[in-house]
C-alpha cells in the first residue's frame, strides 16, 4: 500500500491545548488515514546545520517556546522512536552525511500536531532535521529520495506554515489579511494544486509577497518534504486552509494515491 503524506500548518502552540477548527480537521484527517507502521515528521522547529534523524528508542517531547501557560508546558506526546527507521533514512538520503541524533526529540512542531491526529501516541515516531545550508530546491531533491518511504508503511508529515511572519501579526479583531499575505497564499495553493513544484522550491520568485510571508524559511520547507513525494496520478488536495492574526497561514496539503 503506498501512504499519503501530509503537510500540515501548525501554527499557535496553544492549538495544542484549545479546541479549534484547526484541531477538528486535524482529528478529522486522522481518522480518515491508513495506519501508518511509523511516522517521520519534518518540522520547521529542528533548523540548523547539517542533517540529523532522532534515532533513540524514547523520544523525549520538548517544550521548545516561553511564555505559554503551565498547561501546555505539561503535555507529554509518549511515542516510542524507531532507530530502524532512522537507519533507513540515513541510507535513503546518501551521500548526504546524516547524524543519528540521540539528544533531539518530537518538538511541538511534531507533537502539537500528532497528539490531534494519533491521540494515542501508538505509532513510533522520527525526526528529520532542515539543513540550514540548503536553498529550497536542494531541499526538495533531497526529499525525493524518500519516496520509498511511502511504500515501507511510513506517513511522512510536514509540520511548519506557508506564510509565517511573527513581526507582523495582527491582533485587532476583525483585521483583514493584508495583501502580501493573501496573495503569496493563494498562489503557493494555486501551484500546488497545479503541480508546479519547480515554482514553490523556488518560492522566493513565486509572488511579490514571498519576502514578507516567508523572512526566514524554515516554516515553508516542510511544505517540499510533502510535494516532493508526489507520483504521477496522485490525488493533491488541500484539507485544511484558514489565515490566523493576518500572518499564519494554516494552509495543509495531502499526497495520496488516486
Amino acid at each position: 500500500m503506498t501512504h499519503p503524506a501530509l503537510f500540515l500548518g501548525h501554527g499557535s502552540p496553544m492549538l495544542a491545548i484549545e479546541p479549534s477548527r484547526y484541531s477538528a480537521a486535524w482529528q478529522q484527517l486522522g481518522r480518515g488515514l491508513p495506519r501508518p507502521r511509523a511516522i517521520l515528521v519534518v518540522s520547521a522547529h529542528w533548523y540548523g546545520r547539517g542533517t540529523r534523524v532522532t534515532a533513540q528508542a524514547q523520544p523525549r517531547t520538548i517544550h521548545d517556546f516561553y511564555g505559554f501557560p503551565p498547561a501546555l508546558y505539561a503535555v507529554q506526546y509518549p511515542a516510542a522512536g524507531e532507530p530502524r527507521l532512522a537507519a533507513r533514512v540515513a541510507q535513503l538520503l546518501a551521500p548526504t552525511a546524516v547524524r543519528l541524533d540521540e539528544e533531539w526529540g518530537l518538538d511541538h512542531g511534531s507533537w502539537s500536531l500528532l497528539r490531534y491526529l494519533y491521540p494515542q501516541a501508538d505509532i513510533p515516531v522520527v525526526q528529520l532535521s532542515l539543513d540550514a545550508t540548503l536553498g529550497g530546491p536542494q531541499h526538495y531533491a533531497l526529499a525525493q529520495r524518500l519516496a520509498p518511504l511511502r511504500d515501507e508503511g511510513v506517513l511522512v508529515l510536514g509540520s511548519g506554515n506557508v506564510v509565517h511572519n511573527l513581526r507582523m501579526l495582527q491582533f485587532a479583531a476583525g483585521a483583514p489579511v493584508p495583501p502580501w499575505a493573501a496573495g503569496f497564499e493563494a498562489a503557493v495553493r494555486a501551484a500546488v494544486l497545479a503541480g508546479r513544484h519547480e515554482a514553490l522550491a523556488d518560492y522566493a520568485t513565486l509572488d511579490a509577497g514571498a519576502a514578507l510571508s516567508v523572512p526566514t524559511p524554515e516554516h515553508y520547507l516542510p511544505l517540499l518534504y510533502v510535494l516532493a513525494l508526489a507520483r504521477a496520478g496522485d490525488e493533491v488536495s488541500v484539507p485544511v486552509e484558514g489565515m490566523e492574526l493576518g500572518s499564519i497561514s494554516m494552509l495543509g496539503v495531502q499526497v495520496a494515491g488516486a
